[in-house]
């Protein structure tokens, strides 16, 4: 049984929040105390956000059992101790380094890369889609509308959080063991592997959120959050049959925007970029080099 009885003993008998408890748990009350905490490590937990990191890959569904009890204690769906977000923020630092080390990448070339990894893939792209689902939940899958039915920016970036973690770990831990050997190598074995590790990364991304949204009770037909793993079947099987190997394609997007040109020597040097514009046939691998190569001219 969860504990209720702090939270009613703060409820007037209209079943509102008197008002200085009311003022306690704005959105900006909440955001100035989870800042405020950001760096007080000794405040944090960061044993529970160890195991809320081990049980999203073995049991999401009892991480947003949590959630259920926090709402139940004090009142808010999101996380009220950054410990979770200082620990993500040491794993992509820690893999991203050791991304850097396995395709050889220099010194500054490895923090250019980090700083993308943090602040673009993980926190730009994380404001972009928690927003949009922030929005989406709030207009068409709450079941009544009201002040007290809505659901909290604030969670659904620990949505995100919780989704991103396991991506971050299959992508920029796991396929490191095989980025050399198998899936840089031009053959269907190559592709294959990284495809679907891929496959198995932005799956577990969806399945996560789908979770997180699912396990609030004033929300209806959350299953539709489910139905982009159709697309991304049909994608994955389209891209088998194309030779299109998302790794070196990632590689090549970032040549673009962060420019590391000892990446794009590494794939040269195993024929994955050669000189010649590559075309796109069925059986063989596609690659994205038409414009890397000529950036590296």
């Amino acid at each position: 049984m969860l504990p209720t009885t702090s939270m009613n003993s703060r409820i007037q008998g209209n079943g509102a929040l008197n008002s200085r408890d009311a003022a306690r748990h704005t959105a900006g009350a909440k955001r100035y105390k989870y800042l405020r905490r950001l760096f007080r490590f000794r405040q944090m937990d960061f044993e529970f956000a160890a195991w809320q990191m081990l049980y999203l890959f073995t049991s999401p569904q009892r991480v947003y059992r949590n959630f259920h009890y926090r709402k139940q204690t004090k009142d808010q769906w999101a996380r009220d101790d950054p410990a979770f977000l200082v620990l993500l923020s040491i794993w992509l630092c820690v893999s991203t380094i050791g991304f850097g080390f396995v395709l050889d990448m220099g010194f500054f070339e490895t923090i250019k890369l980090l700083l993308w990894v943090v602040f673009i893939d993980c926190v730009g792209v994380g404001l972009l889609i928690s927003t949009l689902m922030w929005f989406i939940s709030n207009k068409y899958l709450v079941k009544r509308q009201s002040r007290d039915y809505d659901v909290e920016w604030g969670y659904a970036f620990d949505v995100h959080l919780n989704a991103f973690y396991p991506l971050l770990v299959i992508l920029h831990f796991i396929q490191l063991f095989f980025i050399n050997y198998v899936i840089m190598t031009d053959t269907f074995i190559g592709y294959f592997v990284g495809n679907t590790l891929w496959l198995i990364a932005v799956g577990y991304y969806i399945y996560v959120t789908f979770l997180g949204y699912s396990a609030l009770p004033f929300l209806k037909n959350t299953v539709i959050l489910l139905y982009p793993f159709a697309p991304l079947i049909l994608l994955y099987g389209l891209s088998l049959a194309l030779g299109w190997n998302f790794t070196h394609t990632l590689c090549s997007f970032y040549n673009k925007v962060i420019n590391f040109s000892k990446v794009i020597n590494f794939l040269k040097s195993r024929s994955l970029f050669p000189s010649a514009t590559c075309h796109v046939t069925l059986g063989k691998p596609f690659n994205l080099c038409a414009s890397a190569s000529s950036s590296v001219k």
